[in-house]
């Protein structure tokens, strides 16, 4: 069995159209998951006076899964393509998966 990872990207609600389009452009990823998310942290002076009240950020996290080889690729693209956009990600290896039918 191929080693799989599990790529995690959190974004500003302002460029989820354009990670979209680039995630389905990507040869590597086979398909994604969107969802809206609440972000929490330390970094009070990136956010607005409504956020910091509300000790909150509205964002946007993607999740996918693909082979192992083809993390750096993707991670360096990203890199390329959103560099200075406050996206943050991370990497999880995946133990297992599958679908259930």
């Amino acid at each position: 069995m191929e080693n799989k990872v599990l790529i995690s990207i959190v974004i500003v609600p302002a460029i989820e159209d354009t990670v979209v389009d680039w995630l389905l452009e990507r040869e590597e990823v086979s398909g994604f998951t969107s969802h809206s998310v609440d972000g929490h942290g330390s970094s009070a002076h990136s956010m607005s006076i409504g956020e910091q009240v509300a000790g909150r950020r509205k964002q946007v996290m993607f999740q996918f899964y693909l082979p192992e080889q083809a993390m750096s690729g993707v991670v360096e693209a990203l890199t390329d393509e959103f560099h200075g956009t406050g996206l943050h990600y991370w990497v999880t290896p995946v133990v297992d998966s599958g679908r259930l039918e």
